[in-house]
Order: C-alpha cells, then structure tokens, then sequence
C-alpha cells in the first residue's frame, strides 16, 4: 500500500477567482548575505491542562530596529513558525528514540512573497525519555540542498551543546551568501574535534533543488501525476494524505515544480497543522498536506462538494483523463513510464532533470507561441493578445485546454512578467523572462525529442493534437 494518497481534485465553479495574486520574488532573489535568513528552535512545552504546545525557545540572530510594519509582520510570522514546526502537536510524548526528519514548509505574506521554512525534527541528546524539538531556518530563497547541510551541522553540534551552535550561525551570517553556482567556505570549531571547514554550494539553476521527483514516481503511478498535474494547472483544490511529515512535503514540492515555468499561486500548506483543517473548507485554490491521521476529521468539514473515497484516491470532477491533449498525455506517460523503469538513472538529480524536461516540453509544445502574441508599445511595455494567442492553435483539444489555462492567476503573472521584459530595470536592461530558457535549455535532451531541432518544437506545438 501506498504511503501517500491523493485525496481530492476539486472543481471550482468560477474560472478565475478574483484578480491575479501580487508577484512573488522572482527565483534567486538574495540580499548578498544571509540577512535574509534566521534560526529559531521551536520546543514543545507542556501546558497545565497536560497537552503539548509549539513555542519558540531560541532564535538567532534577533531582528532588531525593525519599521511598524515590519513588525508587525515579524510578529506574525514568528506566530504561525511553531504551529508548522509541530503540526502534530497534540500527538507527542516524551520518547527516548527517534530518527531525525528533514521536511519543509511555505508560508505567504499578504503582499504575495514567500517565506521557506526548513526544518530539522531530532531528539536532543540525553538519558531518558524526551521530547523531540525543531531547528527551522527561515529564508525566502529555495535552495533546500544547502539549508539542508546547514541543518546536518547544526544538528551535529546539538548533540553535543546548543552553545556551540551559536558561534557556527555567526560565522555563516559573516560570510557571503554564495552566487549561483558558487562555493563558499566557513571554517567552524567544534569540541573534541578542532577546526573544520564547512563548504556549501548554491545552485545555478535552484528550481529543481527541493524537489524529489523520484519520492513522487515511488508512491503514484505516472497515470495518477498527470491526472494531478491537469488538475494542478486549472488551479483545483489538491489535497494530498501521507501520515509522514517529510513525504507530504517531498510530494507537493514535486507537483508544485512540475508547473514549471508557471508558478501556483494560492494557498500552499505542504503540512497542515491541525488547528488549521479547516483550510480545505476554503472556496478558492489550495494545495496542501494533511496527516492520515486527520482523514475522519477532513471527510466532516462542510466542504460545498460531496466526494467519494476509493482508495487509494478519490476524484470530485471525474474529468481529470480529459483535461490533457491525447497526444501530448501520451507523450508524457510514456516519458514518465521510461525514467521510471530506467535502470541506467541512479540519481535523483538525473531523475529530476529528466522528468522536469517532459514538462517543459509539454508547455512549450503548448503554449511556446505566447511571445508572437505580444504587441509592443512605445514605452516598452507589452500587450497580450490573448484571441489571437488562442486562435492561432490549429488543435481542438489543445485550444480547449489552453482557453481555461490563460484565465489562470498563474499564467496572469506569466504573462505580466513577459510584457514587462523589454523594459529596463533600474539602469541594468530589460529583465529576462522563463520561456526563451526552456527552448535552450532542452537543447541538451533533442534525443528525448526524436533528435529533432526543439526550437522547431514552439513552431509546431500549436499543431498538436
């Protein structure tokens, strides 16, 4: 039996629930330093009435001279970190053994900008029964690989003392945050072992680096992620039950990067603590976690529509084998099917770049035409004529999914960002927009592809059927 299941895919009755989201910080966005980031260990507490609290017990550094309103969401923030710390809560008691977990969490800011937070649940070292307690490193820059060897350290050194912890995060804050593709080098000091230097390394290209495309193809069949991925592009609402913090988040990190170069827009709770399950009563797109151990009590929220449960996943709209173009779903399926029974692929990191390319194919072969459907002013800025755009797809199938895509929050920021890309940005030229990198950047997997010129494949994508 699968260890993940995909509960839901629910039908939103409007197309387009409202204007388009504020624009997230694009990918790579990074203050230099590591300014940007912060440590807090979130520690459970017991209260009077016997039951477990999250609190925060440590936080380094502490923010300081921050404006009003930079307080003010400081204050909220450190007030949600505890609760998707521990979304379990109220199901610990002290234990004398347990194995580490590393997972990961989203949190949304009203202006659209996103917080990560990456976690590392141990039990500290020590006799006994105890409890468990999280190191959390909050940052808006998606690079889980290198947090996630900065919490390896950090956890090496709680077992032996929190005090030596601090003098490694202030040597990491004193250091430069290294540039994409490049190394930095910390040298830290530990007890009993001297002098060690620390290298961490930051990606070139940082989308594909908390994913695990491989933990997705493990738990579901390649026929059930397409049916998620259609599901996910019409902004439904996913939900998706795993009784394992660090596979629900594994799993909706993938499906999330599968959208790639769109970005999905709504509420995004990889792990729903539970004094928040109500969220899947919300009537607009979500897509998050939720603990097995909560399914009862999600099947009784009065969600508006009815769904029906077959293990191991349940569909509310029932159309999910239809959204996709016949041609271009097959092409897929037969893609996934490949890399899963691929002997010759050993690494994540070849998984994850081959299944991110059957992807992209699929949106470029889609809607690679976007840019020719631009018309462009005097003053630099552009003009989506979104008619034109749909009308120029010969395929029946294809245009009729591509006229629900185009109404979606995610292809409106797109599409905002691409007519903005002629106009320069503070003096350093126009900004560079996704798409012309999915064209070169298939240029190394043609052979995927027929051997046929990818360029050739935004021309005759609009032929699909």
């Amino acid at each position: 039996h699968s260890d993940l299941i995909f509960l839901g895919s629910f039908w939103l009755q409007k197309e387009k629930m409202g204007p388009p989201l504020q624009k997230t910080p694009p990918r790579g966005y990074h203050r230099g330093r590591w300014e940007s980031g912060y440590l807090v260990v979130v520690s459970l507490k017991k209260m009077p009435d016997g039951h477990y609290e999250p609190k925060i017990t440590y936080q380094f550094p502490k923010r300081e001279n921050l404006l009003k309103g930079q307080k003010e969401e400081e204050e909220r923030l450190l007030q949600a970190i505890p609760l998707f710390c521990f979304p379990d809560s109220n199901n610990w008691a002290p234990i004398s053994e347990f194995t580490s977990e590393t997972f990961s969490f989203v949190l949304t800011n009203v202006d659209g900008s996103r917080k990560i937070g990456y976690c590392r649940r141990l039990l500290p070292s020590g006799r006994g029964v105890r409890l468990p307690e999280v190191f959390c490193i909050i940052s808006c820059l998606g690079c889980f690989g290198l947090f996630s060897k900065i919490l390896d350290e950090v956890e090496k050194r709680r077992q032996i003392s929190m005090a030596v912890i601090y003098p490694f995060m202030q040597g990491l804050r004193e250091s430069p945050f290294p540039a994409p593709g490049k190394t930095v080098t910390i040298k830290s000091f530990i007890p009993e072992s001297g002098t060690e230097l620390i290298e961490l390394t930051r990606p070139v290209d940082a989308h594909l680096e908390h994913v695990e495309f491989q933990a997705l193809l493990q738990r579901l069949s390649p026929h059930l992620i397409l049916h998620i991925f259609a599901s996910a592009m019409l902004e439904r609402r996913l939900i998706f039950l795993a009784e394992e913090l660090s596979v629900l988040s594994q799993c909706i990190h993938a499906v999330a990067a599968l959208l790639y170069p769109f970005t999905w827009a709504h509420t995004y709770i990889p792990v729903v603590p539970e004094c928040l399950l109500d969220t899947v009563c919300c009537p607009t797109p979500f897509m998050v976690g939720i603990q097995m151990r909560h399914l009862e009590r999600v099947l009784e929220q009065p969600m508006e529509e009815v769904f029906h449960l077959e293990a191991p996943f349940a569909f509310q709209v029932g159309d999910e084998e239809e959204i996709l173009p016949g041609k271009l779903q097959n092409e897929m399926l037969i893609s996934l099917n490949r890399h899963n029974n691929n002997n010759n692929v050993h690494t994540s990191e070849q998984v994850n770049a081959l299944v991110s390319e059957a992807f992209v194919h699929f949106f470029v072969r889609l809607v690679g035409h976007y840019a020719s459907h631009i018309k462009w002013g005097r003053s630099g800025y552009g003009s989506f004529q979104e008619r034109a755009f749909c009308k120029a797809i010969a395929s029946k199938s294809c245009r009729r999914l591509v006229k629900k895509f185009v109404k979606t929050n995610m292809f409106s920021l797109f599409i905002e960002e691409a007519e903005k890309s002629r106009i320069p940005q503070e003096g350093n030229g126009p900004i560079s927009h996704p798409l012309p990198c999915w064209v070169s950047s298939l240029e190394p997997w043609a052979g995927w592809f027929g051997g046929r010129d990818v360029s050739c494949l935004v021309r005759d994508g609009v032929q699909s059927s």
